[in-house]
């Protein structure tokens, strides 16, 4: 998406700088997107109005593809979701608690102190980015806002000037497929889950997405919920049990979580002295 703004950066700048972007996000929700584009522009002297703007665009065609998840969902596992839903109205109307145990409650009070602590951050960045934008209007005037504005926007619209369209839409579809396997591959760790079908995945892959839009870091605790509710559909519409099916959602998201944070780790760790170097590079040429 860069190439058509003229910019062709390598792919191990690449790499690092979207590891370097999703090892912020395990720190502050969110920050990733700013992280990577300032390190992007670090390496490759990529301006980041417009990295941005392309980043934005990523979110909106990420968008596009959970849209035809949850639609698949709809199709093949609407009898899950209905299941649910009849569950849960039926705990109401036996006036019985649909409460969280002690282990739920302290995973929700996580979820609500990251939220907290989300929108702290937020209101500090936003204070921050006001104040930048005052002392930037101040000193460069108007012309220098509206350069940064139409960085953006040139952004947004590189993906209609892709000089390789299909190779675009061949990427972001084998971007989704590994998202689906990631979710999918896990049920087989489990012998409650080993013969989940493929449509299962669907489901599972739109609950955990859900989960992780959630602005927690790391996705720890709404995550780890979302796949609770995700399984107990599953095992109430197969004539199951839809406590086990919770604790099963669990213990699943306790072997799939980790392992996200792992890989992100490692990698966002690399990242740091491999970009700094490349960083040096760039200054000293």
């Amino acid at each position: 998406m860069l190439e058509p703004m003229g910019h062709h950066i390598s792919d191990s700048n690449s790499l690092w700088s979207i590891s370097f972007g999703y090892l912020m996000n395990l720190t502050i929700p969110r920050s990733g997107e700013v992280a990577r584009a300032t390190a992007l522009y670090g390496v490759e002297k990529v301006p980041v109005d417009k990295s941005f703007g392309t980043i934005i665009l990523e979110r909106v065609v990420d968008l596009i593809c959970m849209l035809l998840f949850l639609g698949l969902t709809l199709v093949f596992k609407f009898k899950a979701i209905l299941s649910f839903y009849n569950f849960v109205t039926e705990q109401k109307d036996k006036k019985e608690k649909f409460e969280p145990n002690f282990f739920e409650k302290q995973m929700i009070k996580t979820g609500i102190e990251d939220f907290d602590t989300f929108y702290f951050y937020l209101k500090i960045v936003i204070g921050v980015l006001i104040l930048i934008g005052l002392i930037i209007f101040y000193k460069y005037k108007k012309e220098s806002l509206i350069k940064f504005g139409k960085g953006i926007l040139q952004g947004l619209t590189s993906v209609f000037k892709l000089k390789q369209k299909g190779k675009f839409i061949l990427y972001t579809v084998g971007i989704w497929v590994s998202y689906y396997f990631a979710a999918y591959l896990v049920c087989f760790a489990l012998p409650e889950t080993s013969d989940f079908v493929f449509a299962d995945g669907f489901l599972i892959l739109v609950v955990g997405t859900f989960g992780m839009i959630i602005p927690a870091s790391g996705g720890i605790g709404a995550f780890n919920l979302a796949m609770k509710y995700g399984f107990m559909a599953l095992f109430i519409s197969m004539g199951k049990s839809g406590e086990i099916g919770g604790e099963v959602g669990l213990t699943y998201s306790f072997i799939s979580l980790p392992l996200q944070i792992t890989i992100m780790l490692v990698m966002g760790l690399i990242s740091i002295p491999m970009l700094a170097k490349e960083r040096n590079k760039v200054f000293t040429s």
